[in-house]
């Protein structure tokens, strides 16, 4: 098996790909429907790809719904601290949030399903891969709340003035 799946709590998942270097340099498999559906991974609708500077912080955004999204993320180039903060109304870990370094040396993916504001700081400049489920983007169902709920390891941060405006969790539209 070329993956392997380890839970970080919430349903979000940590995906280790094998990679099989030599003597050009290496290869691994980025994704395998077979075996992303038996960790109920649902199928990729949309890709897309960010360039951040160290310090930029993106986030937290997620969608309502029924446009609902679920993400892979990857870091083919830096270093970032990924974070997936359970916005779920009605769930018991309403509030919490798990974060875990991605980078071009550990290449791990990120599962973060349906109903979790996602967001991520560049701890070096960075390419990050979003592999979007359910949904295509619909900004009409776009929701967020302000970046800082989660204290960052970078304090000097760069945020754009979109996320500035972004409610604090207690006023923001959960999702049901």
């Amino acid at each position: 098996m070329p993956f392997e799946f380890k839970e970080l709590g919430m349903g979000v998942l940590l995906i280790k790909s094998k990679v099989f270097p030599d003597r050009r340099g290496f290869f691994l498999e980025l994704l395998k429907a077979t075996e992303f559906e038996k960790y109920g991974v649902p199928s990729i609708v949309q890709g897309n790809m960010s360039f951040s500077r160290r310090g930029v912080v993106r986030g937290l955004h997620y969608q309502l719904p029924p446009k609902e999204q679920g993400k892979i993320v990857f870091v083919p180039k830096g270093k970032i601290i990924d974070v997936a903060v359970d916005v779920r109304g009605l769930s018991p870990t309403f509030g919490k949030y798990v974060s875990v370094e991605l980078s071009e040396e550990n290449y791990y993916l990120l599962w973060i399903p349906p109903g979790f504001a996602h967001g991520f700081q560049a701890l070096d400049d960075s390419l990050v891969v979003y592999l979007v489920t359910n949904n295509e983007y619909s900004p009409q169902h776009e929701r967020c709340i302000n970046y800082s709920y989660v204290e960052w390891p970078i304090k000097d941060v760069v945020v754009s003035e979109k996320d500035l405006q972004c409610p604090s969790l207690d006023k923001a539209e959960a999702f049901k």
